[in-house]
């Protein structure tokens, strides 16, 4: 299991409206696309002083589902120009891990 972790950031003024796009928009894009190996994906935020940080982290079976999500060049952001429009920043390139546990109760 992958585990693909990116961070964007809104000014507070931006940051409903961006949570808005992801939820209505972009994830229902995402989970439209049948990708093969896409299990889910989670969305955090957390407001801190001057910006309100978003985190999304998404779950694959393997790196080569990312590559179908993402193209080859699986690192590089997935940003859609809406979202860049109300980012203040974000990562270039996404972080992705090996999952080597997982407990759920």
């Amino acid at each position: 299991m992958i585990s693909r972790i990116w961070h964007g950031y809104t000014t507070p003024a931006n940051a409903d409206a961006y949570e808005t796009l992801l939820k209505s928009e972009i994830f229902t894009g995402i989970r439209g696309r049948n990708i093969q190996g896409f299990q889910e994906i989670q969305l955090f935020r957390r407001e801190l002083e001057k910006e309100v940080e978003f985190i999304t982290v998404m779950w694959f079976d393997s790196i080569e589902a990312v590559r179908i999500f993402a193209g080859e060049d699986y690192e590089a952001a997935v940003v859609p120009p809406k979202a860049r429009a109300l980012l203040s920043r974000f990562d270039d390139r996404s972080q992705h891990y090996e999952v080597r546990e997982r407990l759920q109760q």
